[in-house]
């Protein structure tokens, strides 16, 4: 059987990170220490930040390999680790919630899309951030289908 996407093991309340290596390394930590991704794929999720910021607005980053990881993935699955004083991921811009993503195949397309509904509306990022137990945080994405 698959594992799940987003269980409550993947996700991380009331964090604190210092920078923004520091907050992608942790993210991509729980996907290796939970087993959808090999240790190698975290340095290409900070290879992917080196190209481009995987900040999305909002409070949000989305921090995930590069293209050529995808055979480090060995399932598909997200991270959410929320830090409430915030990390500075350079250039003014405070992350509060972090999303981890490992896509297998093509899956990746389908958990952003998601992640991309559920983070689209204010009151869902407050909600998240705010969230006391790692149960809120999935009935969130669960509403989504």
């Amino acid at each position: 059987m698959a594992k799940e996407i987003l269980s409550k093991d993947n996700i991380q309340l009331d964090t604190k990170l210092a920078n923004k290596e520091e907050a992608i390394r942790f993210t991509g930590k729980i996907l290796v220490d939970n087993g959808y991704v090999e240790p190698a794929y975290v340095e290409k999720m900070l290879e992917r930040e080196e190209l481009t910021s995987t900040f999305m607005g909002n409070s949000v980053a989305i921090p995930h390999g590069t293209e050529d990881a995808k055979e480090l993935v060995k399932e598909t699955g997200i991270s959410v680790v929320i830090v409430p004083d915030g990390v500075d991921f350079g250039d003014g811009n405070t992350v509060k919630i972090l999303i981890g993503i490992a896509g297998k195949g093509d899956d990746h397309l389908e958990v952003l899309s998601k992640i991309a509904i559920v983070l689209s509306e204010e009151e869902n990022i407050q909600t998240i951030v705010n969230a006391t137990t790692e149960e809120e945080i999935i009935s969130i994405f669960d509403e989504v289908n």
